[in-house]
């Protein structure tokens, strides 16, 4: 009964650290998002373009990350999850919104360089799958750890 009792608690303690982080992470993929976009207006929209071919260029850039993270857009992600609230974005973990950032500012770059659009898919796809393999292993590693220190 007490490990049980510690167990919950340790699930607790961590949800709320988590939280911590997740508001923290996505405050972070927000101001990130704005070094995103500038990237896209300097670099990528000619000065003669009309507001939805502007608006349909951030949503392609938008798209291609969540491509790369999510393995969808996020249109199709409102439509597998019409009972979700908000966006991709708002319900994604700690550990997607830190990527996400990471590839907002990767993109900035990519952009700036002058990086064609499948070049920067595919990077960005393989440094999503990168980031998000070796935190949800050390993840892993790090609650095994807690819980053997528990038990012993």
């Amino acid at each position: 009964m007490y490990l049980i009792k510690d167990y919950q608690r340790l699930k607790s303690d961590e949800s709320s650290h988590l939280n911590l982080e997740w508001n923290l992470n996505r405050e972070l993929s927000k101001v990130n998002y704005q070094i995103h976009t500038d990237a896209i207006k300097s670099h990528l929209i000619p000065k003669k373009l009309d507001k939805s071919a502007i608006g349909f260029k951030y949503a392609t850039e938008a798209d291609r990350l969540n491509m790369a993270l999510f393995g969808l857009t996020a249109k199709d992600w409102k439509i597998n999850n019409p009972n979700l609230h908000g966006n991709i974005r708002d319900n994604a973990n700690v550990y997607q919104l830190l990527v996400l950032s990471n590839l907002e500012s990767l993109n900035s770059e990519f952009i700036k360089d002058g990086k064609d659009s499948a070049w920067r898919t595919d990077k960005l796809n393989q440094v999503a799958k990168d980031q998000m393999e070796v935190l949800l292993k050390n993840k892993k590693d790090e609650l095994e750890s807690k819980f053997n220190n528990r038990l012993q």
